[in-house]
């Protein structure tokens, strides 16, 4: 357990302009990790092995791609007893997002509203960032270590016609650094983004993903899968798509999942129906935390029946217990990611929600 706990950090931060509270906190990280300091925020991590699209996850909670854009705290963040965290957005140059402010709290709701449009250094600082975190000796120790995920996205300044381009230039940038690689189509806070979730454009893009990442397999000798991030503002239709074009894939020969693929599910949401009314509601950009739970639980629940069992599904939205991160194993994911449920609950959510899936696995199994 951390020696510092987050219930008396919380009010002074949330006492902060939200993204002045983000920086400050990334800023903490990067200066304690590495220094005896990390004791203020660490916690034990759950022994809770699983394996999942040829990858050994020491436990199934993981962080969500988007609090460490430029993956400057890999190793504070894996002090927190995460089994795999994902760091980026990351775009092949750097960019400022959109303009300030652009971050909200909705604390009613323990929800957060952004529209930061994917602000980040550029690829090759994310990647001397990656090269710099040190939790990979863990594994030459010979002890499990936690996994990374490097999350790729385009430019705002790229075409949309022209978004495969920038998701090649960084897969190439990331590929030898990520133990998996996630495709972010699914930001409402970039132009058009999301219509690459579309049957002919994402036909088009994994295409030319599946492709690269082969040379990239052939050249390297090592073969990593590929995550697709995808929105819970989907109709049925919508994610039947997506999973036929995922199977195309992601399928072997006998119909059985080769692991080539997997599928995040899901983003931020546009919808303001569980906030109406409340401050902020009304600001443009993603909502996350809580309010989205049930939107991801549905979007899961949808592409475990048509992708069936074993096809590789990471569940992500609205986790802000242990019971929330145990609904999306219920819901069919394989293992879970939070994000905002961290901002409002602090790093004790991590051990609570690993310790959760764990017994409600032992129980299932007995």
């Amino acid at each position: 357990m951390s020696l510092l706990p987050y219930a008396f950090a919380r009010p002074f931060l949330f006492g902060m302009d939200p993204e002045a509270a983000h920086e400050l906190t990334l800023h903490s990280l990067a200066r304690l990790q590495h220094t005896p300091l990390t004791c203020l925020y660490s916690e034990a991590r759950v022994d809770d092995p699983a394996t999942l699209a040829g990858l050994n996850f020491p436990n199934r909670v993981g962080l969500a791609a988007g609090l460490d854009k430029n993956a400057h705290c890999i190793d504070g963040l894996a002090a927190m007893g995460f089994g795999f965290v994902e760091v980026g957005t990351v775009t092949p140059k750097g960019q400022p997002g959109n303009p300030k402010p652009r971050m909200f709290r909705l604390p009613k709701a323990n929800a957060l509203i952004n529209r930061l449009g994917f602000n980040n250094e550029g690829l090759d600082a994310f990647v001397a960032n990656v090269q710099r975190a040190r939790f990979r000796t863990a594994r030459s120790a010979g002890k499990p270590a936690m996994l990374l995920g490097l999350n790729i996205g385009k430019n705002a300044s790229t075409p949309i016609e022209q978004a495969t381009g920038d998701y090649l230039t960084c897969l190439d940038g990331v590929y030898p650094h990520a133990d998996y690689v996630t495709v972010n189509i699914s930001s409402p806070n970039t132009q058009n983004l999301r219509s690459l979730q579309s049957d002919e454009a994402l036909d088009a893009l994994l295409g030319a993903v599946a492709e690269r990442r082969e040379q990239l397999a052939q050249q390297s000798g090592r073969r990593i899968p590929i995550f697709l991030k995808i929105a819970p503002d989907l109709d049925d239709t919508q994610i039947d798509v997506i999973a036929a074009t995922l199977m195309r894939y992601g399928a072997a020969s006998d119909g059985q999942a080769n692991n080539a693929f997997g599928v995040i599910a899901t983003n931020t949401t546009l919808s303001r129906e569980a906030v109406a009314g409340m401050p902020h509601a009304h600001e443009a950009g993603g909502l996350s935390g809580a309010p989205v739970l049930q939107a991801s639980n549905r979007v899961i629940r949808r592409l475990r029946a048509s992708l069936g069992k074993g096809f590789p599904i990471i569940g992500v939205g609205g986790i802000m217990s242990g019971e929330d991160a145990v609904s999306k194993i219920q819901a069919g994911a394989d293992v879970v990611q939070i994000y905002t449920g961290l901002i409002y609950k602090g790093p004790g959510l991590v051990r609570e929600s690993a310790q959760a899936i764990k017994a409600h696995s032992m129980r299932t199994c007995t």
